[in-house]
């Protein structure tokens, strides 16, 4: 079936490619939400890990170093010698101090870079330090627990304020642990940068996929509109056929020069193109249901013997009229059963029977094999007729196709009577096998689920 050519198909050509940019946009615009959503989530989700660790950290050598100070201050903003045995690296405000990591070492943590200890008067003076130097970080008190500072230089850094009581539970002052934040801060500096190159990326993979899959997703719909739109055409092509036959007989007739015996041909013409007219309509019709609501009439047990001794019987006038020999071979004494509906596996016979006789030659034969083959039922319509090239036996069960584009004039047929059986056969999770050799024959073979062993 060839499609068709003219500026129609091209109209709706970019119909379809507005659709499929459209859904393409959808999906990229989805995925590229999605992406955003992740990326914006795992970073957030990193940073957070990163802070509470740090923040799990600080908390646990303060509070350390809060239970073992607190016990032995006896004046507020008074620094006692024992924090200086408690913190040997401890240095006064307003001395000179070489700054050293190792402060306070044996908690552990003072053995990483950019951990300090401040110890802030309640007016919010610095009375002294240890660890990392920190005398340009601005000094706060009075506020939430948890602090993020900022020094001149950009570096940030995360610490915690407790209050110091005395013996006396008078109030000291404030304890200050924390940590810079550089390598924090420059661990996701790296990984901000790998999802600004990353998502770009990801979002131009997923622009590119979504073109893809939407022509994917596109291609049955398309296909489907131009077998449909090739199905029109030929359906009014057939039904333009027999309508303009019957209008010029009409013509003809109604003429002051037409005789009583005109108008009894005109009738018989219009008789017999009525008749191709319905028989198209039906199997329109019958195909239309099909595709709408698949097999849904009753199903029975259907006996095959007797089927196919009632068609060759029903069918043998024309075969002799055709001067063809029509017989029956049934392999098996035993009735076979199939499980279907009887009206449609006659018709799906009855149609391969009749294209058999009609593409036979005269003195040829036509044989109908019934046998059993495993737990299937295998019917067989076998011709010695014209053959079918083997180029064409994929396409001879398409609608309206036919081999010989002249095969309608020569048979009256419209091409549906094979795609008919086809769609009966695909409806009895069958399908239509074909064999064929040009000037030997052809063999159409159905394999049917049998209820009988």
């Amino acid at each position: 079936m060839a499609w068709a050519t003219s500026s129609t198909p091209m109209k709706h050509s970019r119909v379809f490619h507005a659709t499929r940019l459209r859904l393409a946009g959808l999906y990229a615009g989805t995925m590229g939400f999605i992406l955003t959503l992740c990326a914006v989530g795992f970073y957030e989700a990193m940073a957070y890990n990163h802070v509470s660790e740090l923040n799990h950290r600080i908390e646990s050598v303060a509070g350390i170093l809060h239970d073992g100070l607190e016990a032995s201050l006896q004046q507020p903003g008074k620094l006692e010698p024992i924090m200086q045995k408690f913190i040997p690296s401890l240095c006064i405000a307003g001395t000179t101090c070489a700054y050293q990591s190792t402060a306070a070492h044996y908690l552990g943590v003072f053995q990483e870079h950019g951990y300090y200890i401040h110890f802030v008067s309640l007016s919010g003076q610095l009375l002294a330090s240890a660890g990392e130097s920190t005398t340009d970080l601005p000094v706060r008190v009075g506020t939430e627990p948890w602090q993020t500072l900022e020094s001149p230089d950009g570096t940030r850094y995360r610490q915690l304020s407790l209050l110091l009581k005395t013996a006396n539970q008078d109030a000291w002052g404030y304890m200050q642990v924390g940590r810079s934040l550089f390598d924090i801060d420059g661990h996701m500096v790296w990984v901000r940068l790998i999802l600004l190159i990353g998502l770009p990326t990801a979002m131009l993979l997923v622009v590119i996929a979504s073109w893809w899959l939407a022509g994917q997703a596109m291609k049955p719909v398309y296909s489907s509109y131009r077998q449909m739109q090739q199905f029109t055409a030929d359906a009014a092509h057939e039904l333009r056929t027999p309508l303009a036959a019957i209008q010029a007989n009409l013509e003809s007739t109604l003429t002051p020069e037409a005789t009583d015996e005109d108008a009894w041909d005109t009738l018989r013409t219009v008789e017999r193109q009525n008749h191709r007219l319905s028989r198209l309509v039906h199997d329109l019709l019958l195909l239309s249901r099909m595709d709408l609501q698949g097999f849904s009439a009753k199903e029975e047990t259907c006996n095959l013997n007797d089927l196919v001794n009632d068609l060759v019987e029903e069918f043998l006038a024309l075969a002799i009229a055709s001067k063809i020999s029509l017989t029956a071979d049934i392999q098996t004494n035993r009735p076979i059963t199939v499980f279907g509906n009887e009206e449609q596996l006659y018709r799906l016979v009855a149609n391969l029977i009749t294209n058999a006789i009609q593409y036979t030659p005269i003195g040829g034969k036509v044989i109908v094999h019934l046998k059993r083959d495993d737990h299937h039922a295998l019917i067989q319509v076998q011709d010695t007729g014209i053959g079918i090239p083997s180029q064409e036996q994929a396409r001879i069960f398409d609608r309206f196709y036919r081999v010989n584009s002249d095969r309608s004039r020569h048979t009256g047929g419209a091409g549906l009577g094979l795609a008919i059986a086809q769609a009966i056969a695909e409806a009895h999770q069958s399908n239509i096998e074909v064999k064929s050799k040009l000037s030997e024959g052809s063999i159409f073979t159905i394999r049917l689920p049998s209820k009988s062993g």
